[in-house]
């Protein structure tokens, strides 16, 4: 474990926190998805600490656990575990232990309270939530519809979808839309363009949750300004990030989304897992009534 500071010109009393660099250890006998996230989860309330991530996915072997440990000794740190097999877990924690090397298995709080509560065994099968089965397919036709109903495309097959995004330019729709279709929900997106009306598609659907994303005009003038440089646009596109012009949309937007009774979301300091936990919370809401 490391603590680095860069010089710079400021008082002492200026300078942020050192950074604190330590190594973390993700092994897993699945793909190691739920590490990611309960180590993404965990460091976010340490604002100087800087993890290094040495991933070992898909360790169903001996020979491939010896090689992971090998590497742990090499490099000690914390390690984060997500083991089902009861050998190779041994094996794990006990070399950890020799090490002085702290090891946490991550799922063990959870799975112990499902079984106290629901009094059965668990399967001991590794990597059981990534089988092909109904809800893998399901996620997979989700993921095509979302691609195929991307920014406004086959607005007369909106029906068929669970969410239909509408938003101005650069309200992150699209990747929101992707977010959701991983979670196996099908998600569309219908841009909202001033020198046009939406689509009447979207005023005759049943099915889906309509929902507005808006954001602040002056956030959004700074992306789509970022986004022209990057582009090297035209001088002529300037309108398309004149503040003036870009609050007129919103509001336009926002007005649109109270007379139809839209639900609208901000996403003004959201990340795309925000939004999207947003509106799986309004989505289910909306189902269990």
């Amino acid at each position: 474990m490391q603590n680095l500071d860069v010089k710079t010109d400021r008082d002492d009393s200026e300078r942020p926190p050192l950074a604190t660099y330590f190594h973390v250890h993700l092994v897993s006998d699945s793909t190691g998805e739920t590490l990611n996230a309960m180590l993404k989860a965990t460091t976010a309330q340490f604002a100087a600490a800087k993890p290094l991530e040495h991933i070992y996915a898909l360790i169903r072997s001996r020979r491939q656990m010896e090689q992971t440990l090998a590497a742990i000794e090499a490099a000690p740190g914390i390690v984060l575990y997500t083991i089902i097999n009861p050998q190779l877990r041994r094996l794990l924690e006990i070399r950890c232990s020799e090490l002085q090397t702290p090891a946490v298995s991550v799922l063990d709080p959870m799975l112990n309270a499902f079984t106290d509560y629901l009094g059965l065994e668990q399967t001991q099968k590794a990597g059981a939530q990534h089988e092909m089965d109904d809800k893998y397919f399901t996620r997979i036709a989700a993921l095509d519809y979302t691609l195929s109903h991307d920014d406004g495309q086959m607005v007369w097959d909106l029906e068929p979808a669970d969410v239909v995004l509408v938003g101005v330019s650069r309200t992150s729709k699209t990747p929101t839309c992707m977010y959701l279709a991983n979670r196996g929900i099908k998600a569309a997106n219908v841009p909202l363009v001033p020198t046009s009306d939406p689509p009447p598609e979207l005023f005759e659907l049943r099915k889906p949750m309509v929902v507005g994303l808006v954001a602040s005009p002056e956030r959004l003038a700074q992306i789509r300004r970022s986004r022209l440089g990057g582009l090297n646009a035209a001088n002529d596109a300037d309108e398309y990030s004149d503040l003036d012009n870009i609050r007129a949309e919103v509001l336009r937007a926002k007005r649109l989304c109270a007379k139809n009774g839209w639900p609208v979301i901000d996403v003004t300091r959201k990340s795309v897992e925000e939004t999207a936990a947003a509106i799986l919370t309004k989505l289910s809401a909306r189902q269990n009534r």
